[in-house]
Protein backbone atom coordinates (compact mmCIF):
# COMPACT_ATOMS: atom_id res chain seq x y z
CA UNK A 1 0.00 0.00 0.00
CA UNK A 2 3.19 2.73 -0.23
CA UNK A 3 3.45 4.29 -3.43
CA UNK A 4 3.49 1.69 -6.58
CA UNK A 5 6.08 1.04 -9.10
CA UNK A 6 5.11 2.20 -12.34
CA UNK A 7 2.54 2.46 -14.44
CA UNK A 8 -1.91 1.31 -14.26
CA UNK A 9 -37.52 -7.70 -26.55
CA UNK A 10 -38.11 -10.90 -25.53
CA UNK A 11 -37.81 -12.57 -22.08
CA UNK A 12 -34.89 -15.15 -23.22
CA UNK A 13 -33.36 -12.03 -24.80
CA UNK A 14 -33.16 -10.80 -21.32
CA UNK A 15 -32.08 -13.98 -19.88
CA UNK A 16 -29.23 -13.98 -21.90
CA UNK A 17 -28.32 -10.05 -21.29
CA UNK A 18 -29.07 -11.02 -17.36
CA UNK A 19 -26.19 -14.23 -17.92
CA UNK A 20 -23.69 -12.16 -19.54
CA UNK A 21 -23.71 -9.78 -16.96
CA UNK A 22 -23.61 -11.74 -14.15
CA UNK A 23 -20.81 -14.02 -16.19
CA UNK A 24 -19.09 -11.32 -16.97
CA UNK A 25 -14.98 -12.17 -16.77
CA UNK A 26 -12.89 -8.66 -16.62
CA UNK A 27 -15.40 -6.55 -15.86
CA UNK A 28 -13.44 -3.50 -16.53
CA UNK A 29 -16.74 -1.62 -17.92
CA UNK A 30 -20.09 -2.68 -18.85
CA UNK A 31 -19.57 -2.11 -22.21
CA UNK A 32 -16.99 -4.56 -22.57
CA UNK A 33 -13.64 -3.05 -22.24
CA UNK A 34 -11.12 -4.25 -20.23
CA UNK A 35 -10.27 -2.42 -16.34
CA UNK A 36 -7.80 -0.70 -16.32
CA UNK A 37 -4.06 -1.81 -15.11
CA UNK A 38 -3.46 -1.21 -12.03
CA UNK A 39 -0.20 0.52 -11.30
CA UNK A 40 0.32 -1.64 -8.41
CA UNK A 41 1.57 -4.80 -10.78
CA UNK A 42 1.94 -2.89 -13.41
CA UNK A 43 5.26 -4.70 -13.97
CA UNK A 44 4.26 -8.13 -12.94
CA UNK A 45 6.95 -9.56 -15.56
CA UNK A 46 9.19 -8.25 -12.80
CA UNK A 47 7.72 -10.35 -10.21
CA UNK A 48 9.26 -10.54 -6.80
CA UNK A 49 10.50 -13.92 -6.30
CA UNK A 50 8.13 -16.91 -4.61
CA UNK A 51 10.58 -16.68 -1.43
CA UNK A 52 8.79 -12.99 -0.49
CA UNK A 53 5.28 -14.74 -0.48
CA UNK A 54 6.52 -17.11 2.19
CA UNK A 55 4.48 -17.14 5.58
CA UNK A 56 5.37 -14.17 7.51
CA UNK A 57 6.12 -14.62 11.50
CA UNK A 58 3.03 -15.30 13.45
CA UNK A 59 0.48 -12.88 13.46
CA UNK A 60 -1.29 -11.35 16.59
CA UNK A 61 -4.30 -12.19 17.60
CA UNK A 62 -6.71 -9.64 15.16
CA UNK A 63 -7.50 -6.31 16.87
CA UNK A 64 -11.20 -6.69 18.83
CA UNK A 65 -12.47 -4.54 16.20
CA UNK A 66 -11.95 -6.84 13.30
CA UNK A 67 -11.61 -10.35 13.06
CA UNK A 68 -11.18 -12.39 10.01
CA UNK A 69 -11.04 -15.90 11.17
CA UNK A 70 -12.22 -18.32 8.90
CA UNK A 71 -15.59 -19.18 10.40
CA UNK A 72 -19.50 -19.89 8.75
CA UNK A 73 -20.11 -16.55 7.28
CA UNK A 74 -17.16 -16.65 5.39
CA UNK A 75 -16.95 -20.55 4.49
CA UNK A 76 -20.87 -19.83 3.12
CA UNK A 77 -19.66 -16.81 1.07
CA UNK A 78 -17.37 -18.72 -0.27
CA UNK A 79 -19.58 -20.83 -1.86
CA UNK A 80 -21.09 -18.39 -3.74
CA UNK A 81 -18.42 -17.14 -5.59
CA UNK A 82 -17.82 -18.07 -9.31
CA UNK A 83 -14.50 -17.47 -10.89
CA UNK A 84 -12.91 -17.69 -14.43
CA UNK A 85 -9.97 -17.60 -16.15
CA UNK A 86 -7.94 -14.48 -17.36
CA UNK A 87 -4.40 -14.76 -18.98
CA UNK A 88 -1.74 -12.15 -17.48
CA UNK A 89 1.22 -11.58 -18.33
CA UNK A 90 1.92 -14.82 -19.58
CA UNK A 91 0.30 -16.54 -16.99
CA UNK A 92 -3.47 -17.88 -16.36
CA UNK A 93 -4.81 -16.45 -13.08
CA UNK A 94 -8.51 -16.26 -11.68
CA UNK A 95 -10.46 -13.17 -11.34
CA UNK A 96 -14.04 -13.47 -9.72
CA UNK A 97 -17.08 -12.53 -12.31
CA UNK A 98 -19.20 -9.64 -11.80
CA UNK A 99 -21.54 -10.86 -9.65
CA UNK A 100 -19.29 -12.34 -6.90
CA UNK A 101 -17.33 -9.02 -7.38
CA UNK A 102 -20.76 -6.86 -5.73
CA UNK A 103 -21.37 -9.76 -3.29
CA UNK A 104 -17.91 -9.70 -1.92
CA UNK A 105 -18.10 -6.00 -2.03
CA UNK A 106 -21.41 -5.26 -0.17
CA UNK A 107 -20.59 -8.04 2.30
CA UNK A 108 -17.69 -6.09 3.30
CA UNK A 109 -19.32 -2.61 3.36
CA UNK A 110 -21.68 -3.88 5.46
CA UNK A 111 -19.90 -5.59 7.79
CA UNK A 112 -17.33 -2.41 8.02
CA UNK A 113 -19.58 -0.16 8.40
CA UNK A 114 -18.58 2.05 5.67
CA UNK A 115 -21.79 4.06 5.28
CA UNK A 116 -21.05 5.85 9.00
CA UNK A 117 -17.89 7.68 7.53
CA UNK A 118 -19.87 8.27 3.65
CA UNK A 119 -18.62 5.60 1.73
CA UNK A 120 -20.20 2.67 0.28
CA UNK A 121 -19.56 -1.07 -1.23
CA UNK A 122 -18.52 1.15 -4.88
CA UNK A 123 -15.48 1.98 -2.86
CA UNK A 124 -14.55 -0.77 -1.92
CA UNK A 125 -15.33 -1.89 -5.52
CA UNK A 126 -13.30 1.09 -6.69
CA UNK A 127 -10.42 0.51 -4.39
CA UNK A 128 -9.66 -3.14 -5.49
CA UNK A 129 -10.08 -2.00 -9.03
CA UNK A 130 -7.27 0.56 -8.50
CA UNK A 131 -5.10 -2.04 -6.93
CA UNK A 132 -5.22 -5.02 -9.13
CA UNK A 133 -8.02 -4.47 -11.63
CA UNK A 134 -9.28 -7.76 -9.57
CA UNK A 135 -6.98 -10.36 -10.67
CA UNK A 136 -5.21 -11.52 -7.51
CA UNK A 137 -1.61 -11.36 -7.51
CA UNK A 138 1.79 -10.60 -6.42
CA UNK A 139 3.50 -7.15 -6.58
CA UNK A 140 6.19 -5.25 -4.85
CA UNK A 141 6.26 -1.92 -3.40
CA UNK A 142 9.83 0.70 -4.39
CA UNK A 143 11.49 -0.63 -1.20
CA UNK A 144 10.91 -4.14 -2.83
CA UNK A 145 8.31 -5.20 0.18
CA UNK A 146 5.55 -7.45 -1.02
CA UNK A 147 2.11 -6.72 -1.75
CA UNK A 148 -0.43 -9.76 -1.53
CA UNK A 149 -3.16 -10.81 -3.42
CA UNK A 150 -6.52 -9.40 -4.69
CA UNK A 151 -5.93 -6.20 -2.13
CA UNK A 152 -2.46 -5.70 -2.29
CA UNK A 153 -1.87 -6.00 1.12
CA UNK A 154 1.74 -5.56 2.84
CA UNK A 155 2.55 -8.14 5.65
CA UNK A 156 3.05 -5.69 8.19
CA UNK A 157 -0.56 -3.74 7.44
CA UNK A 158 -2.32 -7.08 6.90
CA UNK A 159 -1.30 -8.02 10.40
CA UNK A 160 -2.46 -4.74 11.48
CA UNK A 161 -5.89 -5.33 10.69
CA UNK A 162 -6.20 -8.87 11.53
CA UNK A 163 -5.85 -10.11 8.05
CA UNK A 164 -4.10 -13.52 8.40
CA UNK A 165 -4.50 -14.67 4.99
CA UNK A 166 -4.01 -12.15 2.22
CA UNK A 167 -4.41 -14.51 -0.16
CA UNK A 168 -7.80 -15.29 0.40
CA UNK A 169 -9.68 -12.69 -1.59
CA UNK A 170 -12.86 -13.18 1.13
CA UNK A 171 -10.64 -12.22 3.79
CA UNK A 172 -8.89 -9.45 2.27
CA UNK A 173 -11.72 -7.77 0.76
CA UNK A 174 -13.22 -7.63 4.02
CA UNK A 175 -10.21 -6.31 5.79
CA UNK A 176 -9.49 -3.69 3.05
CA UNK A 177 -13.08 -2.64 3.67
CA UNK A 178 -12.22 -1.86 7.50
CA UNK A 179 -8.98 -0.50 5.70
CA UNK A 180 -11.23 1.75 3.90
CA UNK A 181 -12.65 3.03 6.97
CA UNK A 182 -9.77 4.12 8.58
CA UNK A 183 -8.57 5.75 5.64
CA UNK A 184 -11.69 7.69 5.17
CA UNK A 185 -11.71 9.02 9.06
CA UNK A 186 -7.98 9.86 8.71
CA UNK A 187 -9.47 12.06 5.16
CA UNK A 188 -12.24 13.38 6.81
CA UNK A 189 -9.99 14.94 9.48
CA UNK A 190 -7.62 16.26 6.66
CA UNK A 191 -10.38 18.21 4.73
CA UNK A 192 -11.96 19.40 8.33
CA UNK A 193 -11.33 23.38 7.71
CA UNK A 194 -11.94 23.39 3.53
CA UNK A 195 -15.29 25.06 2.31
CA UNK A 196 -16.31 22.43 0.49
CA UNK A 197 -19.96 21.58 -0.94
CA UNK A 198 -21.39 18.20 -0.27
CA UNK A 199 -19.73 17.01 -3.89
CA UNK A 200 -16.76 18.65 -3.23
CA UNK A 201 -16.59 16.87 0.05
CA UNK A 202 -17.48 13.34 -1.21
CA UNK A 203 -14.87 14.10 -3.63
CA UNK A 204 -11.86 15.05 -1.64
CA UNK A 205 -13.18 12.20 0.78
CA UNK A 206 -12.22 9.90 -1.68
CA UNK A 207 -9.11 10.99 -2.90
CA UNK A 208 -8.09 10.83 0.68
CA UNK A 209 -8.86 7.34 0.55
CA UNK A 210 -6.59 6.59 -2.31
CA UNK A 211 -3.59 8.79 -0.92
CA UNK A 212 -3.58 6.45 2.63
CA UNK A 213 -4.14 3.34 0.41
CA UNK A 214 -1.54 3.60 -2.05
CA UNK A 215 1.04 5.80 0.38
CA UNK A 216 3.11 5.47 3.38
CA UNK A 217 2.77 7.50 6.49
CA UNK A 218 5.20 9.60 5.49
CA UNK A 219 3.70 10.23 1.75
CA UNK A 220 0.10 10.80 2.76
CA UNK A 221 1.24 13.21 5.25
CA UNK A 222 2.02 15.97 2.61
CA UNK A 223 -1.68 15.54 1.38
CA UNK A 224 -3.68 18.61 2.61
CA UNK A 225 -6.82 18.45 0.44
CA UNK A 226 -5.62 20.81 -2.34
CA UNK A 227 -2.73 19.82 -3.64
CA UNK A 228 -3.67 16.64 -5.44
CA UNK A 229 -2.24 17.38 -8.29
CA UNK A 230 1.52 17.39 -7.06
CA UNK A 231 1.61 13.59 -5.69
CA UNK A 232 3.27 10.99 -7.19
CA UNK A 233 1.95 10.42 -11.08
CA UNK A 234 0.99 6.44 -9.18
CA UNK A 235 -1.27 8.27 -6.29
CA UNK A 236 -3.17 10.40 -9.15
CA UNK A 237 -3.68 7.04 -11.50
CA UNK A 238 -5.00 5.53 -8.21
CA UNK A 239 -7.44 7.89 -7.91
CA UNK A 240 -8.52 8.15 -11.13
CA UNK A 241 -9.13 3.90 -11.26
CA UNK A 242 -10.75 4.21 -7.71
CA UNK A 243 -12.83 6.63 -9.09
CA UNK A 244 -14.00 4.50 -12.42
CA UNK A 245 -14.15 1.42 -10.35
CA UNK A 246 -17.02 2.83 -8.48
CA UNK A 247 -18.71 4.30 -10.66
CA UNK A 248 -18.96 0.98 -12.98
CA UNK A 249 -19.61 -0.89 -9.68
CA UNK A 250 -22.84 1.16 -9.74
CA UNK A 251 -23.46 0.83 -12.79
CA UNK A 252 -23.50 -3.19 -12.86
CA UNK A 253 -25.85 -2.64 -9.78
CA UNK A 254 -27.99 -0.69 -11.71
CA UNK A 255 -28.42 -2.84 -14.80
CA UNK A 256 -28.46 -5.92 -12.75
CA UNK A 257 -31.34 -5.01 -10.44
CA UNK A 258 -33.42 -3.60 -13.86
CA UNK A 259 -32.80 -6.73 -15.45
CA UNK A 260 -33.51 -9.00 -12.54
CA UNK A 261 -36.84 -6.93 -12.72
CA UNK A 262 -37.66 -7.16 -16.31
CA UNK A 263 -37.32 -11.29 -15.55
CA UNK A 264 -39.92 -10.97 -12.80
CA UNK A 265 -42.47 -9.68 -14.23
CA UNK A 266 -46.08 -11.26 -15.06
CA UNK A 267 -46.13 -13.96 -18.39
CA UNK A 268 -42.25 -13.54 -19.03
CA UNK A 269 -40.82 -16.81 -19.97
CA UNK A 270 -38.05 -18.47 -18.80
CA UNK A 271 -34.65 -18.83 -20.96
CA UNK A 272 -34.98 -22.57 -21.02
CA UNK A 273 -34.50 -23.34 -24.35
CA UNK A 274 -36.34 -26.86 -26.01
CA UNK A 275 -34.03 -28.68 -28.94
CA UNK A 276 -35.05 -29.05 -32.33
CA UNK A 277 -36.27 -32.27 -32.19
CA UNK A 278 -38.81 -31.54 -29.32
Amino acid sequence: MKERIASQVTSIHNAVMLGLLLGAGLSGSIGGSSAPVSDTLARQADKVAVEVAAPAPKAAPAPARFNVHIDAYYEQLRTKLRWKDVRYAGDVLQTPDAQSRLLLVQSAAERAGLEKVGLSYADVYGIINAETSWIPRMGSSKDGTPNLGIAQFEPATARAVGLTDPLDPVQAVHAAAMHLKDAATWSSRRIANLKLTPEEHATKLREGVSIYYNLSSKGRSEWNGLNTAKLPIETQRHIANARLGAREAAEMELQLVQLKSRMSLPGMMTASYRGSGG
